[in-house]
């Protein structure tokens, strides 16, 4: 279906239920984020997945039941309709307008959001690092 021309750029993937599920490595998120994908939406995904997903910039939303079933229905309904996803709010507005929140921990939606990964996060306290080794030498 991916390879359909009316998703060709699409950045968001309505998934199944348990995405990712065996997916341990980070290549699975890799192909997904070489493909243009920016998020997947599911019911359910593989822990191991999610973290790798967020590591590589790459957002896993999760959808109670229902209300991925209505989204569902409604890209079926119009192959092209858009959904958007307020990262800073953790909200997704469905085409037809209803919206829904989806959980993200703090620190991996900092990291999205101002797309450093853990490293890149943990340099920014160097100085601070360095000042509490200097006070600390032995």
């Amino acid at each position: 279906m991916l390879n359909q021309p009316q998703h060709h750029g699409a950045s968001v993937l309505l998934s199944g239920d348990n995405f990712g599920c065996g997916s341990s490595r980070e290549h699975a998120p890799w192909a997904l984020t070489a493909f243009g994908f920016r998020a997947v939406i599911s019911t359910s995904i593989a822990d191991i997945f999610r973290s790798n997903s967020m590591k590589n910039g790459l957002l896993p939303i999760i959808l109670t039941q229902e209300e991925h079933r209505q989204l569902k229905e409604e890209i079926q309904k119009s192959p092209n309709a858009e959904v958007t996803i307020d990262l800073e709010k953790q909200q997704i507005v469905f085409p037809y307008g209803k919206s829904a929140s989806f959980p993200i921990d703090p620190f991996s939606k900092f990291c999205l959001l101002n797309g450093v990964d853990e490293l890149e996060y943990l340099r920014r306290f160097r100085k601070e690092v360095e000042q509490y080794e200097a006070n600390n030498a032995k």
